[in-house]
């Protein structure tokens, strides 16, 4: 298999997989080497290296969750939040979350340095975010370990950087739940892609 197709087939393994349990197939040494791949070679405009990751790991996931059911407790009516809190509750049974975050500080430095730019670096850093969060997923994937992508923020956004002592410039993306595969993601259907490409000059 050429190096090309390694990689795709990488980013065919990785899907939303949401039953999940604490049994990692590596060792929580490997996820954190994962991450710090991507923390070091994911790109980022003007090479501004501004995402910020939190990995968590048994009861501090835990936490995470915990303090994700409480806060959407204060919003979702009581009639309703049964449902809500057994997905919660799903995502805890996992074996740990990626928090995703901007130095919002680099962002800003970025823009008073280059004001021509200014309107552009927020939307170039959630590229960078965004490429760390399919650059993780997808090389978990490729180690049998089994993801799903939420974005709980901002309402979990304080109390996440209260529990962990976050700086207040780090503003929260998203959160990537992982753990052991329980069920395998379902079939997925696929968009015609002569509807989604157009190639000219070919």
């Amino acid at each position: 298999m050429s190096v090309v197709q390694t990689l795709q087939q990488a980013a065919e393994n990785r899907r939303s997989v949401y039953a999940l349990n604490k049994n990692l197939p590596v060792n929580k040494e490997e996820v954190v080497k994962i991450v710090e791949h991507a923390v070091k070679h994911t790109p980022s405009a003007f090479n501004s290296q501004s995402t910020r990751f939190v990995v968590l790991f048994g009861a501090e996931h835990e936490k995470l969750w915990d303090i994700t059911i409480a806060e959407l407790r204060k919003i979702v009516p009581a009639e309703n939040f049964q449902a809500t809190e057994d997905k919660l509750n799903m995502f805890k049974a996992a074996a740990g979350s990626v928090l995703f975050f901007e130095d919002e500080n680099v962002v800003k430095g970025l823009q008073e340095q280059f004001p021509a730019y200014a309107a552009g670096f927020p939307v170039w850093a959630g590229h960078s975010d965004a490429m760390s969060q399919y650059a993780i997923w997808t090389a978990l994937a490729a180690v049998n370990v089994g993801a799903n992508l939420q974005h709980y923020t901002p309402i979990i956004d304080a109390e996440v950087a209260k529990t962990w002592n976050l700086p207040a410039n780090w503003k929260m993306s998203a959160q990537l739940v992982f753990g052991g595969i329980t069920e395998p993601a379902g079939d997925k259907s696929f968009a015609p892609v002569e509807d989604r490409l157009k190639v000219y000059g070919l």
